[in-house]
């Protein structure tokens, strides 16, 4: 379909409930017309992490509101849309329901079409709204739940390099801040701590680097965290300051050196000329610096999408919505949502699989 088009982009697939209104154009970059996102940490502060049920009350109360800021922040109504796309999966149920229900309920009441997106592809789709980046690329999408190596080649077409086999990079970042006893989010935390400390301090593993491939792992290095800790709290008493830097320190160092080297082969791998990073770990400074070193080491540019782009958006959502309703895509009644939906089908499952298919 050629042709500007104008979506609203709705999502709701974890803790952040959000809505966007971006123009997307053949071709080009897109322009977003507005942005809204109502976090939900302070509701999950005392928890040490994400809870899903309250997460998904949170979704349920607030995603019309971001949908009515987000139309009033781009100065539009309903009626100038050309459609609506909302996040599918993968994602929490509950959150997603919230979602879904919504979209489902505005295509019903304005006879827009309604299209659902897989949430990794829009993180992975990013470099060509902000840049209007050519396939194909490789994307490294590091997040909260997620750890993967694709090669981009097409809205919907994803060839999957290599990934984490147990947990997620912003997972593990999480974990330590809990273990270290510092805020959540744990990935801004953590990184404000190391930029305090010492990383070469703690000789911290660098797990699977001895083996072949782009496969991740970050299990074990939070485990080391965690011994090394406990080594202090026995030795002294606790922990100092110092000794929390130190630690945070050597943490995101051993992330990022393992994620560049990954990188690195999964840079030859791909034969693209160009690398992008997405998810909320992308927000890091220490790992963009390492990803951003081994792309200009191999002549590939290196692209990395403004902070706000980092974390979970309605306007990935909405320019990926565009993306695919260009391509003929279009969600019916039926639409539903995928709490389980990987974006590389052919692959083997990565986290294993169950009734409801593949986890990543």
């Amino acid at each position: 379909m050629d042709g500007a088009l104008t979506f609203l982009g709705i999502e709701t697939s974890c803790d952040d409930t959000a809505a966007a209104v971006v123009r997307s154009v053949p071709g080009g970059p897109g322009a977003i017309l507005s942005s809204v996102v109502l976090g939900q940490a302070a509701l999950h502060a005392a928890f040490g992490g994400v809870v899903p049920e309250i997460a998904a009350r949170a979704h349920a109360e607030k995603a019309d509101l971001a949908v009515e800021a987000a139309l009033a922040q781009a100065g539009t109504g309903l009626g100038a849309l050309d459609g609506i796309a909302v996040t599918s999966g993968p994602g929490l149920i509950g959150g997603l329901l919230a979602g879904v229900m919504l979209a489902r309920g505005l295509a019903a009441a304005t006879g827009l079409p309604v299209i659902g997106v897989n949430h990794l592809a829009a993180h992975a789709l990013t470099p060509r709204l902000t840049e209007g980046l050519a396939f194909p690329y490789l994307v490294l999408l590091v997040s909260g739940g997620h750890a993967q190596f694709l090669r981009a080649q097409g809205t919907s077409a994803f060839a999957r390099l290599g990934g984490t086999i147990d947990d997620a990079p912003g997972e593990a970042f999480d974990k330590v801040a809990k273990l270290l006893g510092l805020p959540q989010p744990g990935g801004p935390s953590v990184e404000a701590e190391a930029a305090k400390g010492d990383p070469a301090r703690f000789a911290l593993p660098r797990p699977l680097l001895d083996r072949p491939g782009c496969e991740l792992s970050f299990s074990g290095l939070k485990t080391a965290v965690l011994r090394a800790r406990d080594g202090l709290v026995a030795a002294q008493g606790g922990l100092t300051e110092a000794d929390r830097a130190d630690l945070c320190a050597a943490f995101q160092a051993a992330v990022a050196e393992v994620l560049a080297e990954k990188t690195r082969r999964a840079l030859a791998a791909a034969g693209t000329g160009a690398l992008a990073v997405a998810g909320g770990v992308a927000a890091n400074g220490t790992i963009r610096a390492a990803l951003q070193a081994v792309a200009e080491a191999a002549g590939a540019r290196f692209l990395a999408p403004p902070l706000a782009l980092c974390t979970d958006n309605g306007a990935m959502v909405a320019f990926a919505g565009a993306e695919r309703w260009r391509e003929g895509a279009q969600s019916g009644d039926d639409l539903a949502a995928r709490p389980r939906w990987p974006l590389d089908a052919a692959s083997p499952a990565m986290l294993g699989g169950g009734k409801k298919g593949a986890k990543a």
